[in-house]
């Protein structure tokens, strides 16, 4: 374990995590505002913040030099428009001596990522649990593809990520004449719930957002890639158009980030339009990103 120290910060790097602690010398700091990537302080006080992370989280970056495995990020503080203290910050590293029986797979890194003003969108295929990158990108017909999206949002406020539109094609591009499989369409709502085991997972940050998508009889033994739209947006500004639905066997669909409001879902079964505009959703604001995650395969499973 080695560790480094600038100015007010102290980071500790273990085998596969990092603790960081932050002490506040200026008056009047909120130390809720600090953020290791995307990730909020585990415990913070009027003084300290302190963060106990997994470098696979907080969209730690991961650089291969020679002998060493780099993990880079950055601590950020976001200041509010009234505070008097300016918003700042500091690069976070961790070098570890590269493993002999270390190497990179042709699906590693799984993750892709996508910079679109200063807004940062990632998207992949993850392991069973989503604590970590998927480990094959081979997948039998019925089987769960795990796949999770985040963005970072260093200077925006909080924003709510959805998956407003998602397609399989046998093409790392769309072309008019590819052949497409609706997953997620008509802004939001999962399709693939209706008749499979798909579904979205519960949230763990606001800023992520995890889908079970069961394989399905499509392409297969061919290269598979999900063609996605991203959308970060208002976690107060939930509508028709702007929202995360599955349908839940027995109970129909179902909004996962609020129950009660599942109402919003009830276009599912026909065309979601918003009954109200909202100029933050423009394109212009940096707000949408398309994305592909892939190439995958799905195998028979008596081949």
């Amino acid at each position: 374990m080695n560790a480094s120290q600038e100015q007010d910060m102290k980071v500790d790097c273990g085998p596969d995590f990092v603790t960081l602690m932050w002490r506040e010398s200026r008056p009047q700091a909120d130390t809720s505002l600090l953020r290791l990537g995307n990730c909020f302080p585990t415990s913070f006080s009027a003084g300290e913040a302190y963060f106990y992370v997994d470098l696979t989280d907080c969209n730690f970056r991961r650089l291969v030099t020679g002998d060493k495995l780099v993990y880079s990020n950055d601590l950020t503080y976001v200041a509010s428009v009234d505070s008097y203290n300016l918003a700042f910050t500091h690069p976070v590293v961790c070098a570890y001596e590269r493993p002999k029986d270390w190497y990179a797979t042709i699906y590693d890194p799984v993750f892709k990522t996508y910079s679109l003003g200063d807004l940062q969108f990632n998207i992949g295929l993850m392991n069973d649990d989503f604590s970590g990158p998927a480990e094959s990108t081979r997948f039998p017909l019925g089987s769960i593809i795990p796949i999770m999206a985040s963005v970072v949002q260093e200077t925006h406020q909080p924003l709510l990520l959805l998956l407003e539109e998602c397609v399989a094609a046998t093409t790392p591009e769309l072309y008019p004449e590819s052949t497409m499989y609706p997953i997620i369409s008509n802004k939001g709502c999962l399709l693939e719930s209706v008749s499979s085991r798909s579904k979205f997972e519960p949230r763990q940050k606001s800023s992520e957002i995890r889908l079970s998508l069961q394989t399905f009889t499509f392409a297969m033994g061919e290269e598979v890639f999900i063609h996605c739209k991203l959308l970060a947006w208002d976690p107060n500004g939930l509508d028709s158009t702007k929202k995360a639905c599955h349908f839940v066997k027995g109970h129909g669909w179902e909004l996962l980030d609020n129950l009660a409001q599942s109402n919003l879902c009830d276009c599912c079964e026909s065309k979601c339009k918003s009954r109200r505009q909202r100029s933050v959703a423009s394109e212009k604001h940096g707000m949408i990103q398309k994305a592909v995650v892939g190439p995958f395969t799905i195998t028979d499973v008596n081949s």
